[in-house]
């Protein structure tokens, strides 16, 4: 009898055989490897243990948290070092390849190595994702249509090389890079996906993670009514991608935005916090290790007729999912009342003390500095270094809000305005050299 994998958003717990690696060669242990601990286990020659976790309950708690605290983390050195997106995420491809280095040597699952790779690759692909929209202009539901063929040309070879894109069967070194590979296009196309919902909808930080949310318990319940396990596993891992990055902004904005008001930081220490105890959790509990292949299976029969009934229920989902983005693009929502509603306190012109005194100096001094940098690179005909520049001053404003905009919001949206039109200038489809440098120097005249 033929038997599925069990890669699921809430798989069975560790110890279940996976017959993908019985096609892959893999054979029971002899009785004396029964009193030997899993690592020590024999593999057949080129395969070696699994060194991806069990998909259970815990799988996907973590794998939320370091989303959002892997984006937060990019966005605290990315203003902080004042390097630049380009420069960021050079950095972070660096320690990126560091980092999967010493998960691609290590000889078994270790939680810590698995999860900090997996956060790193977050930072990563979500700054993949940003230099594109940000730096290079690239409309987001092109970046996301480019990520999503991407991430099925990875999938397909994947496929036709190893025969099985089960997470149950990561037990050969090629398999483990394809992994790693499409791990990596799932964070930039979750990145891209769900700035692109926002962009459509202008829904609220709280609203926001409703959708993915949503879309994550219809697979759910699609798996448990019998649809692919892997298709739903790698659907569901795309999804956690703009579910963990709304929880994050719902948590840190202010409470006039929509959100809990707790702020970058307070929010980046309570997931961190709450990753490291379940990270020492799986650690002593190894409660997510797929031990050896020699236990009875458990997973569930294969059912190709059920299997193609519930991909005809994915379709009609991701269809309802289509009519609710166009629906709600139509209505009046965030984004355009939004800018309806900023003209009300920044039609009074302040003068530069009036626009930056209630906030603290080192804040001006930054965007200042930032600012002047980004019209000193536009007077030297660098339109591009500009661009990339001005991405700081997005970044640095929009994690200051917190502290700022309670403390003087007719300031607060008189400087907001003047940062849109810096934006605007400089990342128009055909910008204009002049505009770009009015709205400078506007910005830094208010800004003292």
């Amino acid at each position: 009898m033929t038997y599925e994998t069990s890669d699921s958003p809430v798989a069975p717990g560790a110890g279940a055989q996976r017959v993908d690696q019985q096609r892959d060669g893999e054979q029971p242990a002899g009785a004396a490897s029964h009193r030997r601990s899993t690592e020590s286990l024999r593999t057949p020659s080129g395969q070696m243990l699994n060194k991806v976790p069990e998909v259970t309950i815990w799988f996907w708690i973590i794998k939320i948290l370091c989303t959002t605290v892997g984006e937060s983390f990019a966005d605290w050195i990315n203003m902080n070092l004042g390097v630049g997106l380009v420069n960021t995420a050079l950095i972070f491809t660096v320690v990126m390849a560091g980092v999967l280095g010493w998960q691609l040597s290590a000889k078994r699952y270790i939680p810590f190595v698995y999860w900090l790779t997996v956060v790193v690759v977050s930072v990563t692909g979500t700054l993949y994702t940003d230099i594109l929209t940000d730096s290079q202009g690239v409309p987001l539901a092109l970046s996301s249509s480019v990520f999503a063929g991407v991430l099925a040309v990875v999938f397909g070879i994947w496929y036709a090389r190893e025969r099985t894109l089960s997470v149950h069967s990561i037990t050969t070194r090629p398999r483990e890079l394809f992994y790693w590979l499409a791990v990596l296009v799932t964070f930039a196309l979750g990145t891209a996906t769900g700035d692109w919902t926002l962009d459509l909808t202008g829904w609220t930080p709280g609203v926001s993670v409703l959708l993915p949310l949503g879309l994550i318990v219809a697979i759910i319940l699609g798996w448990r009514l019998g649809a692919n396990a892997v298709l739903s596993f790698w659907l569901a891992y795309i999804l956690t991608r703009p579910l963990g990055a709304n929880i994050g902004d719902w948590l840190g904005s202010p409470s006039g935005d929509g959100g809990l008001g707790l702020g970058t930081a307070v929010t980046s220490v309570i997931f961190l916090a709450t990753i490291l105890a379940t990270v020492v959790y799986l650690t002593l509990s190894r409660s997510d290790v797929i031990e050896s292949q020699d236990l009875t299976d458990t997973s569930r029969m294969l059912n190709p007729a059920r299997e193609r009934i519930m991909l005809g229920y994915y379709a009609v989902v991701a269809v309802a999912t289509a009519a609710l983005l166009i629906w709600a693009h139509n209505q009046p929502h965030a984004v355009a009342s939004s800018e309806g509603e900023t003209p009300a306190p920044v039609t009074t012109h302040l003068t530069p003390k009036e626009a930056t005194s209630p906030f603290p100096p080192a804040e001006i001094a930054k965007l200042r500095t930032i600012t002047a940098d980004t019209l000193a690179r536009l007077n030297s005909g660098n339109q591009r270094a500009a661009t990339t520049r001005v991405a700081d001053l997005e970044t640095a404003w929009d994690d200051a809000q917190p502290t700022l905009e309670p403390k003087s919001e007719k300031a607060w949206h008189f400087l907001d305005s003047e940062i849109d039109q810096v934006l605007k200038a400089l990342r128009a489809p055909n910008p204009d050299k002049a505009t770009e440098a009015k709205a400078l120097n506007t910005l830094l005249t208010s800004l003292g």
